[in-house]
């Protein structure tokens, strides 16, 4: 490696050609990323005390696979953004600078001559730089002044026509412009392919600008290594559609998050969203994956990667596939995707048939819905849908889904009709996050007609007004205030109306009999107003109750017969080998069986999936696994919590890290409790390794 410090300028000159390689990201600095740059050659060109501003490095292979000779292009490895930021800088300047010159060396004969084109060289070798796809036509319309092209790539055209806007504002002063551009510093690093290892480097770098992605790092590590013709190849057949699929802006918001899905399908564990690249490269090292070769990881990629457009992107195909993963968008059931990536391929795979997936995506669709509506925290829902896969029966495949979504016990149980419709019935429906599509939902459910139901308004037919008229509060009885505070935003008094403005604090008869009123509403929602002679508590609890009813139809439960359901069930149950009467210091009368007895007691409580195992050693107590091991001794109760030790929340530090130690019991937190006044606070750190056990662990 050769790094020097370098004025840009010089090095753009003195440089025969810069090419971005296929596997490296498109331009994608944003206006601020612009405006920043843009401010710090303004500053530098107004302030005689800044000799330089540094913006960064170049990195490039200038030796080995890729060059031949000193004439060939440097295949640059980081800093496309800067100089392609600054190629549309000295364009735009080149157009206004005329037969000018403010300061030497600023003519647009000499910047176009210098820094943007070869003039001497034919074909693609005219040009100074070359990006990739979109880019290249868009950058190379530019400098050549021509119609950028109607697929052009966004950020180029937005970020020229933002620095043609900052130079029109100069009003001709283009001195402090052209001085500030020749103060820039960057450091020139040169590779030689035969000697460094340009990915470790590339992986390394910390630059300025716009940090890579992990969707970024993800694509340099899988071809950067391959052969030209290998790289293009896997590039043009699978990476490009790819990125076309995501759409120019879709890949950069999307694409870290679908491989976060993909790795968790393809590993049962979720990583970090910002370890992504990390897991990676652990999942492509795998000894199946790295022997089964490059080409076929990628095409799985790509595959996947279809499926995941097709579900979060809005890119079905099928119609009601497409309307079904369209009401799991508006859910933003994002957490699901691990297991529909799943159903996705089989489905394409012909294992799962397209009427069974549908069936699928509804049920998540409902467990999710009824869940919200139930107030039933979600930070366990990406665990369980990213294990959801074992318990498939996949020659049972819907069968066994409906089993395991009955299975789930606690705050990861599928809430049944009778919680799901009294919860419904009182829950603030107006302020739900989702409450244009629970409307909709229900509107529509099995019309072949649809309504439109963004084109209506929603309408509380007791009105919102705090000061009601006193026709209302006649209507409402004496404790009118109670009831409009408590029914206001719920099912029972919610409906779709396109006569808001008519309605307004209007009786309730009236907004019955008018034109347009209620007994003419052809929605379905309105259905059963028009003969309701009254609107109080009761007409809207009775009101509410029939459309809960309605509601467990939209949102069903899965159904199974219970000796079916039997045949899932774990039903030999397992003999215990040991009992406490096996661990003589918990012998009855002694002061540890008491102190375990109380911690026993609160341990169970803490959810109806804790179970108590007796083994030889210890008690473990578990969840999914062990979370907290006991292990009986003459003054104390040991405590071994599986979790690691740097999350634990411990600030009486009464914990410490075992980790690599050998012991008795599972996890790196070991705890000792051996007095009652100890327990509550030694609970909090059980609950802990439960609730990270559970999922309800920040992600």
């Amino acid at each position: 490696m050769k790094a020097t410090e370098a004025k840009l300028l010089d090095f753009l000159k003195k440089s025969p050609q810069f090419v971005i390689p296929i596997y490296q990201r498109t331009y994608s600095w944003s206006e601020q990323q612009c405006r920043q740059l843009w401010d710090d050659i303004m500053r530098a060109g107004t302030n005689d005390g800044i000799s330089a501003h540094f913006i960064g490095s170049v990195v490039y292979i200038e030796k080995g696979l890729y060059q031949v000779s000193s004439q060939s292009p440097l295949l640059v490895i980081d800093g496309q953004q800067r100089l392609t930021t600054t190629m549309l800088i000295l364009e735009a300047l080149s157009r206004h600078l005329g037969d000018t010159e403010p300061l030497e060396g600023f003519s647009a004969k000499k910047l176009r001559n210098y820094y943007l084109l070869n003039p001497l060289e034919e074909g693609e070798r005219a040009y100074k730089l070359l990006l990739t796809q979109t880019d290249k036509e868009s950058l190379l319309a530019l400098v050549t002044q021509k119609p950028l092209p109607d697929d052009g790539s966004l950020r180029i055209q937005e970020n020229f026509e933002f620095f043609n806007s900052q130079i029109e504002r100069l009003n001709g002063e283009l001195e402090t412009l052209c001085r500030g551009l020749s103060k820039l510093i960057i450091v020139d690093i040169a590779l030689s392919r035969d000697q460094d290892n340009p990915q470790l480097i590339f992986e390394s770098m910390n630059s300025t600008g716009k940090a890579l992605s992990q969707a970024d790092l993800i694509r340099n590590y899988v071809l950067m290594g391959l052969e030209p013709e290998h790289q293009t190849r896997l590039y043009r057949d699978h990476w490009r559609p790819m990125e076309v699929e995501f759409g120019q802006e879709g890949y950069g918001v999307y694409f870290d998050s679908f491989m976060r899905h993909y790795l968790t399908v393809k590993t049962g564990e979720i990583p970090r969203l910002d370890e992504v690249y990390e897991a990676f490269k652990q999942h492509s090292r795998r000894a199946e994956v790295a022997s089964a070769g490059v080409d076929l990881l990628v095409a799985e990629i790509h595959a996947f990667a279809r499926y995941f457009c097709a579900m979060a992107l809005g890119k079905e195909t099928d119609k009601q596939l497409g309307m079904a993963f369209k009401d799991l968008r508006e859910l933003k059931v994002d957490v699901a995707y691990p297991f529909l990536l799943e159903l996705y391929h089989d489905y394409q795979q012909d294992n799962l048939s397209r009427d069974d997936f549908h069936s699928a995506i509804r049920l998540i669709e409902a467990y999710v819905f009824r869940r919200a509506v139930c107030a039933i925290p979600t930070n366990s829902l990406n665990k369980t849908f990213a294990t959801f896969h074992k318990s498939l029966q996949k020659n049972r495949y819907l069968e066994s889904i409906k089993a395991h979504l009955l299975s789930l016990k606690s705050y990861r149980r599928f809430p049944n009709d009778e919680e799901f419709k009294r919860e419904l019935a009182v829950r603030d429906l107006y302020n739900f996050r989702s409450r244009s599509y629970w409307l909709r939902r229900m509107e529509n459910f099995e019309r072949k007609e649809r309504v439109p139901v963004d084109e209506y308004t929603i309408e509380h037919i007791m009105p919102q007004n705090e000061n009601l008229p006193s026709g209302w509060r006649d209507e409402l009885g004496s404790e009118w205030k109670r009831v409009h505070e408590t029914w206001l935003h719920t099912l029972g008094n919610l409906t779709l109306t396109g006569y808001n403005s008519e309605y307004s604090d209007r009786a309730f008869i009236e907004k019955r009999d008018m034109q347009g009123g209620f007994k003419q509403s052809p929605l379905r929602l309105n259905e059963g107003l028009g003969a309701v002679e009254a609107w109080n508590e009761d007409s809207i609890k009775s009101r509410a109750a029939k459309l809960a009813q309605q509601a467990v139809r939209v949102w069903a439960a899965p159904v199974l017969p219970d000796e079916i359901l039997d045949t899932y069930r774990n039903v030999a149950v397992k003999p215990e080998a040991y009992n406490l009467e096996d661990h003589p210091q918990l012998a009855n009368g002694s002061p540890m069986r008491a102190l375990f007895e109380q911690l026993r007691k609160e341990v169970l409580a803490l959810d109806p999936s804790v179970t108590e195992e007796v083994l030889k050693l210890y008690i473990a107590f578990k969840a999914e696994t062990n979370f907290v091991d006991v292990v009986p001794q003459k003054t104390r109760l040991r405590l071994s919590l599986n979790m690691p030790f740097h999350e634990l929340s411990d600030p009486k530090g009464m914990a410490r890290d075992v980790t690599n130690l050998g012991r008795w019991g599972n996890g790196d937190v070991e705890v000792g409790l051996s007095e009652e006044s100890e327990l509550a606070y030694v609970m909090g750190l059980i609950r802990q390794a439960f609730e990270k056990q559970m999922g309800n662990d920040a992600d």
